[in-house]
């Protein structure tokens, strides 16, 4: 008696284990390469109507970037494959066939955390409109569970940030493998070196808010302020850190710990030589402090593929929390 009595328990025991508190089953860590998107369809929806509109939303070039890079890596996956650890990919879109068009994105359904997009429809037209129509949607939803992900990885090998924060009252997360190239009262620059070639940065500085605001003419005002800084600031030889003036940056509004900030993307070049690279600076700005905080990060490795490496930066400069 004693022993069935003890064998029920650990059975309970068990199951109680395999589940959470609600009851429902405990997922397994979500996998994946960051931004690498499994699109479960079919081979004939892959090379027709489908596939292109697949192929337009989520390979869309990178702006920015000095060589054309899709926006996310596609894996085609035939349905009757998506099973087993296939079902643990952080990101994916699954096509299904069915009465009505539908756009659903689901949480966590096989793993943790994970990105599930689910698009139905009675025709190949009727779905490859649907996701045209919704390439925004489809996009925000993929990137922002990247960004989760990229800053998840990063905090497990942080920086001591205590000098900057001390400097310039901002925590920001950064990897060990950056180090600090410069620490002054007026700009901080962390550098991390490529494998390969080449090297990541992050600088660090604060301007007084009337530097951007003084017109309506933001991105002019963002250009002459990172020029004037950064070609003071950044060292090269027989020349200037400078933007690139042949292509105007890309700028949108956006957020960066609850305050308003510009984040403009674009490419930087050294004035009279042939270097150029990838940049993206955020102006946060921080009304209690009467100054704009500049996050930029910037890219030298003109022989790699440099995606994911500014989409680290992104992630690193987006967690930035100013007190």
């Amino acid at each position: 008696m004693i022993k069935r009595l003890f064998l029920s328990v650990v059975v309970a025991s068990l199951l109680f284990s395999c589940g959470n508190n609600d009851g429902k089953p405990i997922l397994s860590q979500s996998v994946g390469n960051i931004n690498n998107v499994k699109v479960i369809v079919s081979k004939d929806q892959w090379q027709g109507a489908i596939g292109d509109a697949l192929r337009d939303v989520l390979a869309d070039p990178v702006y920015g970037l000095p060589r054309e890079e899709p926006k996310f890596s596609i894996d085609q996956i035939p349905p009757e494959a998506f099973s087993g650890f296939l079902l643990k990919n952080r990101i994916y879109l699954k096509i299904k066939p069915a009465d009505s068009a539908s756009l659903t994105i689901v949480k966590d359904p096989y793993a943790r955390p994970q990105t599930g997009i689910i698009v139905t429809g009675r025709s190949q037209t009727q779905i490859a409109n649907l996701i045209i129509d919704n390439e925004e949607r489809i996009v925000t939803a993929f990137k922002e569970q990247e960004l989760v992900a990229n800053q998840s990885r990063i905090k497990k090998a942080l920086k001591k940030t205590d000098s900057l924060q001390k400097v310039f009252g901002v925590k920001l997360n950064f990897p060990n493998a950056y180090r600090y190239a410069e620490q002054k009262p007026d700009f901080f620059w962390m550098r991390k070196e490529l494998k390969r070639s080449g090297n990541m940065n992050i600088t660090v500085y604060e301007v007084p808010l009337e530097a951007i605001d003084k017109d309506t003419l933001t991105i002019k005002n963002i250009i002459r302020m990172r020029d004037s800084i950064g070609g003071k600031k950044i060292p090269v030889d027989d020349g200037r850190f400078i933007t690139e003036r042949a292509f105007s940056p890309y700028l949108q509004e956006t957020e960066i710990d609850g305050k308003l900030a510009y984040e403009t993307k674009g490419t930087w070049e050294v004035d009279g030589r042939y270097m150029a690279g990838p940049f993206v600076n955020y102006a946060v700005r921080d009304e209690k402090n009467g100054r704009y905080l500049i996050l930029e990060g910037f890219i030298f490795s003109p022989s790699q593929d440099q995606r994911d490496n500014m989409f680290e930066l992104e992630s690193i400069l987006k967690s930035a929390r100013l007190r």
